[in-house]
């Protein structure tokens, strides 16, 4: 039986929680807190296998919590978030600081949408149980060099997807790349409001351009860009220029944006002049796509087991056959820009 322990400054909150939870067979709400300070004595007490923990609270925010868990009693924590820049901006502080994942609220009260997100709170919860916290707080180094620049330009590209983890594995890869990398093309399983908060703070720490992706905009060198949240992105070819173009649309593989939705148009348009990427990530999104990639002649890169927070997505590529090789993330920039010189010769 999975123990869970709820914070939440919500009576209503902590109670609805508690029911969509308890409606999985597996999973025990063992307590419910409504601030840090009565979670911080449960914890102690109760040792849950996983904490849902709410983005702001009174007394103690959720952060400082956070961090201070991580470092004295390191527990897998799912972040609960509203859908705000400022909601946005503690989530991926909250992801840096040591959390596995988080569940955005559809509305300003979490009960308001609560049917929205039951499946997906239980689920979440679920892949955190199994995650050695320990072995992944570590700090992304933002002095890591990036990789030597090409020494000429390419009109390759190349594409990413990734989802549970993929927040920090993205920042891993894109503040190697190089300034003069080829075009690259992401999607991160994220809400609305999030994915552009995250692409300012990646474009921050990264030589080259990260953005969120607009409708028609040009895929270049030295320019990474990321799906923005609930809309597809796919990728389309006009003359010797490469662009996205941005959709709605029903979720494919259980996702909006949808990994495999992008490496399929990338396998239509790019062919062999594409490298697939494929990082931690939970469910199976994206490894069809890959497939699809690798047999018109893309070199394609999965994160190895060892270094995914969640080695779900590249575990499906894998078994597939949609995948050249299977590497540790720290590595991953190198052979992106080590593929990139096989094909151009």
């Amino acid at each position: 039986m999975l123990k869970v322990l709820v914070v939440d400054d919500s009576a209503t909150a902590r109670s609805l929680i508690k029911a969509v939870l308890e409606s999985d067979s597996g999973i025990k709400v063992v307590g419910a807190a409504p601030d840090a300070y009565i979670a911080r004595d449960m914890i102690v007490k109760l040792k849950p296998d996983v904490i849902c923990l709410d983005v702001e609270m009174p007394r103690m925010d959720g952060i400082t919590f956070l961090k201070k868990l991580m470092q004295y009693m390191p527990t897998p924590v799912v972040m609960v978030s509203s859908l705000t820049r400022s909601g946005a901006k503690t989530t991926l502080d909250a992801l840096e600081s040591g959390a596995i994942d988080f569940v955005a609220k559809p509305h300003s009260n979490i009960y308001d949408g609560i049917d929205d997100i039951k499946a997906e709170i239980v689920e979440k919860v679920k892949a955190a149980s199994k995650v050695n916290v320990r072995k992944f707080l570590h700090k992304t180094k933002i002095n890591a060099k990036p990789i030597s620049s090409l020494s000429e330009t390419t009109n390759k590209i190349v594409a990413i997807g990734a989802s549970t983890g993929g927040t920090e594995a993205l920042k891993e890869v894109l503040i190697r790349m190089p300034r003069n990398s080829p075009g690259i093309i992401i999607v991160q399983h994220m809400p609305p409001k999030f994915t552009k908060t995250f692409a300012q703070r990646l474009n921050q720490l990264s030589q080259i351009e990260v953005k969120e992706a607009k409708n028609g905009e040009t895929v270049g060198n030295g320019k990474a860009l990321i799906a923005p949240g609930d809309y597809h992105m796919v990728l389309r070819r006009s003359g010797a220029r490469y662009f996205v173009e941005i959709g709605d649309g029903a979720k494919v593989s259980g996702h909006k944006p949808s990994v495999d939705v992008l490496f399929n148009s990338v396998a239509k348009v790019a062919g062999a002049n594409a490298i697939g990427v494929i990082l931690t990530g939970m469910g199976s999104d994206g490894a069809k796509g890959m497939l699809n990639m690798k047999k018109v002649g893309a070199i394609n890169i999965a994160q190895d087991e060892k270094s995914c927070v969640v080695y779900g997505m590249p575990k499906v590529a894998v078994g597939l056959g949609g995948v050249s090789k299977s590497i540790t993330l720290t590595k991953v920039a190198e052979e992106v820009i080590n593929s990139v010189k096989k094909i151009s010769h």
